[in-house]
């Protein structure tokens, strides 16, 4: 079974990009099955979404929810709440995180003091397998913030970490997006597997 666990904040993209990841997976005749566990999304609060996907089409996946220490990969949205979710990466696991800090309501408030890059420092300090996407680059060269999504998904097929390959994840977008949208998510999902590259 390969599982894995994407955090960010609500407004991201974070859920779509669950739902193509395992869309993906169940094209290439594989069992998936996702859950979220949703705050205040709606007000930027914390997003979780866990796909769990059987490596072989006979693998059952009975549970939706990921046990701690137990995530292959973990797509981090935003760089806080990727270190907040580190317990879920088991050993030796891969993080695929993106740059952009999203100020939590406390911080913006004044009431704590919190810094994306001490967030990124430790992640990267702390686990051997990690990739940093430069999300708002890629937005940009897109010209939409929309395909964050897709860019982070991208890089996760690029490690191989989840069995599914770019190509993969690119049929499961010609299957969910608006053809008018098609060509722009591609460019955002071959630029974020180029990161991995790097």
């Amino acid at each position: 079974m390969k599982n894995c666990l994407l955090c960010g904040v609500g407004g991201q993209g974070t859920v779509l990009a669950s739902r193509i990841i395992a869309a993906a997976a169940m094209a290439g005749g594989c069992r998936a099955r996702t859950a979220e566990t949703i705050g205040m999304a709606q007000r930027g609060g914390c997003v979780v979404s866990h796909v769990r996907i059987g490596e072989t089409p006979d693998e059952k996946v009975t549970s939706p929810l990921i046990p701690i220490g137990k995530a292959d990969v973990i797509i981090g949205f935003e760089p806080g709440e990727t270190a907040r979710n580190l317990p879920y990466l088991k050993e030796g696991g891969t993080v695929i995180v993106c740059r952009r800090e999203i100020l939590p309501v406390t911080a913006s408030l004044g009431q704590s003091g919190y810094n994306g890059a001490d967030a990124l420092e430790y992640i990267r300090n702390n686990i051997e397998n990690c990739h940093i996407v430069d999300g708002e680059d890629i937005c940009r060269a897109c010209g939409s913030p929309k395909v964050l999504n897709v860019a982070l998904t991208g890089a996760m097929a690029a490690t191989g970490a989840m069995g599914l390959t770019v190509e993969d994840v690119e049929k499961a977008l010609a299957m969910r997006m608006k053809p008018q949208l098609l060509e722009m998510n591609k460019k955002a999902l071959i630029m974020g597997a180029e990161v991995i590259g790097e």
